[in-house]
């Protein structure tokens, strides 16, 4: 079986940790291809060989597919050269097994993509790379930060310390306080009023009961170290979220139509997610539902003989996905904004709550591709437009009054004047 060949003089990589193995295609006058492979390092000096061979072919189409970290350094080398680099995804270009060498697979990759048939990966722009980077550090920050509270939450547990059972939050000012005086002091009563913030209102009897306990000298070892280092983590995640807003100052217009869709305007970190994942230009996915399914919110095709076998949603977005969740969790449970709460109770009554929080994250993605591409803010009107039924429904008084009122209008009564 052949295929027809729709590009020329294309190169495809193999990429490796510390050879990249290349295979150039190039179609002479007869229509026949001829091959010409290489192997290169890895380092600088292998990667600036790399374009000087690529330019010797005249090629200036690049397709490597995304092992790991290791194409992040050749892509940044050969962008900066002026060469069109598509990523493929794995899964994309798998070889044949039992017939895999190296320079096969770069042989197998540019025939490949010579013949159009490589789905490329949506790679933003540097600067919005550089800030996704930051972004996602910062939330490995946070979770590192949450584990440590989890393990100092556990220190006083086992010390018979009840500082959660009369306080919301164990690391706010006035547990703090009550916790660096035990370890100051261990094994010492103490008289907690001082230490109780004036807006507390949990009595202080109480509060005096919670830390009849004691620390023993390693558990004071070990959440002291908890402390420090849940103090540090913080610092460290200040400064990183001080560069962030440094870096996202340039798109404040975009952040700006980003806020207006319900969910985004409480925390300012939320929209530089969205932006860090997504980018500003909207081109790259040419209608929402290619932005929802590259964001991995919407079931893929699994389907033969008219049998639907699986309609689980992938795993992409596996940073983008978390956000959504929880803007969608908290706007099912306001009242300002009908449109998302609607949906989620009609779709949650036949599919199951975590099926319809996804269809609400879906919701958002359309929103914001489209208020990204019409460069207009957020409006519910398109999810509340009366929408025609194609066969007639009979609706008694009531049924009519509550679907009026799904659909967000505000019915009021009329007063009837008597002559």
């Amino acid at each position: 079986m052949s295929f027809k060949i729709l590009k020329n003089n294309c190169c495809g990589l193999d990429v490796h940790k510390t050879w990249i193995f290349a295979c150039i295609g190039i179609t002479d006058s007869n229509k026949r291809t001829v091959y010409k492979q290489a192997r290169f390092s890895s380092f600088t000096k292998g990667l600036q060989e790399l374009c000087h061979w690529l330019a010797k072919y005249d090629c200036t189409d690049v397709c490597m597919e995304s092992t790991g970290k290791y194409w992040i350094p050749v892509f940044n080398i050969l962008e900066k050269n002026n060469i069109w680099v598509t990523l493929s995804h794995p899964k994309y270009t798998k070889p044949q097994k039992g017939n895999k060498t190296d320079r096969k697979d770069a042989k197998w990759i540019c025939d490949l993509y010579m013949c159009g048939m490589v789905k490329p990966s949506f790679i933003p722009p540097a600067d919005i790379r550089e800030l996704r980077d930051l972004v996602r550090y910062r939330f490995k920050l946070t979770c590192m930060i949450t584990g440590e509270k989890n393990r100092a939450h556990n220190c006083l547990t086992v010390s018979n310390l009840k500082l959660d059972d009369v306080f919301s939050d164990i690391f706010g000012r006035s547990s703090r306080s009550i916790t660096e005086q035990i370890l100051q002091h261990p094994g010492e009563t103490f008289d907690v009023a001082p230490f109780v913030h004036g807006r507390c209102k949990t009595p202080i009897e109480e509060i005096q009961a919670a830390v009849d306990g004691a620390v023993s000298k390693e558990q004071a070892v070990k959440l002291r170290q908890c402390l420090n280092h849940i103090d540090e983590l913080e610092m460290h995640k200040s400064e990183i979220e001080r560069e962030i807003f440094r870096l996202s100052d340039k798109y404040e217009d975009i952040l700006t139509l980003i806020r207006t869709v319900p969910g985004f305007d409480k925390n300012p970190m939320t929209a530089i997610q969205v932006l860090s994942e997504i980018g500003g230009d909207m081109s790259v996915f040419p209608t929402a539902k290619n932005l929802v399914s590259w964001a991995g919110c919407c079931p893929h095709n699994d389907q033969s003989n008219h049998k639907i076998k699986s309609t689980r949603i992938s795993r992409a977005g596996s940073y983008f996905k978390p956000v959504l969740v929880q803007v969608a969790n908290a706007l099912i449970k306001s009242k300002k904004h009908p449109e998302f709460s609607t949906r989620y109770r009609r779709i949650k009554a036949r599919r199951g709550h975590k099926k319809a929080i996804i269809a609400i994250c879906r919701m958002i993605l359309t929103a914001i591709w489209h208020i990204l591409t019409d460069l207009k803010p957020y409006t519910a009107k398109g999810f509340l437009e009366p929408r025609p039924v194609s066969k007639e429904k009979v609706l008694t008084a009531s049924q009519a009054l509550n679907l009026l009122k799904q659909r967000g209008y505000v019915i009021k009564d009329e007063p009837i004047f008597i002559s």
